[in-house]
């Protein structure tokens, strides 16, 4: 059985920063691309970043580029979301995701993605 469990998530003023945790089970965590979405009220769901397989290729979405980080720690089947400068329009459920194929590289789209974690809120305040 497939789990993805986030923690990290809280309430932060803008300009601070928070990095959030994915433990994933039930796979062969060192053969999968990974991601990060996320859904603000109102909002749909959209893509934030992601890590391919190897941990060799990142993308980030526009709005995020060069403040968040993403990686991984295959010995811990670990990925993170280093998020920094946060803004308050980064207010939202956090996910990240795994695809059901292995050996991906970065894959930008909720449709690549198989499984998802139960999401951890982030709150920016101004």
């Amino acid at each position: 059985q497939v789990q993805l469990v986030e923690s990290g998530g809280g309430l932060v003023q803008a300009g601070g920063s928070l990095r959030l945790s994915c433990v994933v089970s039930g796979r062969t965590f060192r053969v999968y691309g990974m991601g990060w979405f996320r859904q603000a009220p109102g909002k749909e769901r959209e893509f934030v970043a992601a890590i391919s397989w190897s941990g060799g290729n990142t993308d980030y979405a526009d709005s995020v580029k060069g403040r968040f980080t993403i990686s991984r720690d295959n010995a811990k089947n670990t990925v993170y979301l280093q998020m920094n400068s946060l803004k308050p329009e980064d207010t939202a459920v956090y996910y990240c995701a795994l695809p059901a194929r292995a050996y991906t590289n970065v894959l930008v789209n909720n449709g690549d993605y198989d499984y998802w974690g139960q999401g951890t809120q982030v709150t920016v305040s101004s």
